[in-house]
């Protein structure tokens, strides 16, 4: 049986999908982008800023599912541009400091309300 979280301390879903679901102790986490959980708007327009709320959307979903970053296995990055790569690597790296999670990393030519970065991942409870 499958379980969806919601966090009011994360952005609510902009489609039709969940911010996480759970299965068999397995948290599917959905793509976050840099949205203020409040007011639904960029917290900047720079991929520093979007990188760094989007950490913070993650966690508050994980910790809503009862999970953390700690047993987080696998992660999705998506940029608008290489280019951006070391800037949300470095602010990722902060929160993978020990261990980290199997990951890839791509570039695509557009994505959702065209922000800069969108990360999503996969954990355990």
């Amino acid at each position: 049986m499958k379980k969806i979280i919601h966090t009011a301390d994360a952005p609510d879903a902009i489609g039709p999908y969940s911010q996480a679901v759970v299965h068999n102790d397995i948290v599917y986490c959905s793509g976050q982008i840099g949205l203020d959980p409040e007011s639904m708007e960029f917290v900047g327009d720079d991929v520093a800023s979007q990188a760094e709320q989007i950490m913070e959307n993650l966690e508050a979903v994980l910790q809503e599912a009862g999970s953390n970053f700690g047993k987080v296995v696998k992660c999705s990055i998506y940029l608008d541009n290489m280019d951006n790569f070391t800037t949300v690597n470095e602010i990722y790296g902060r929160y993978f400091s020990n261990e980290p999670p199997a990951r890839e990393t791509v570039a695509v030519k557009t994505l959702p309300k065209n922000c800069k970065v969108e990360i999503g991942c996969t954990a355990y409870i």
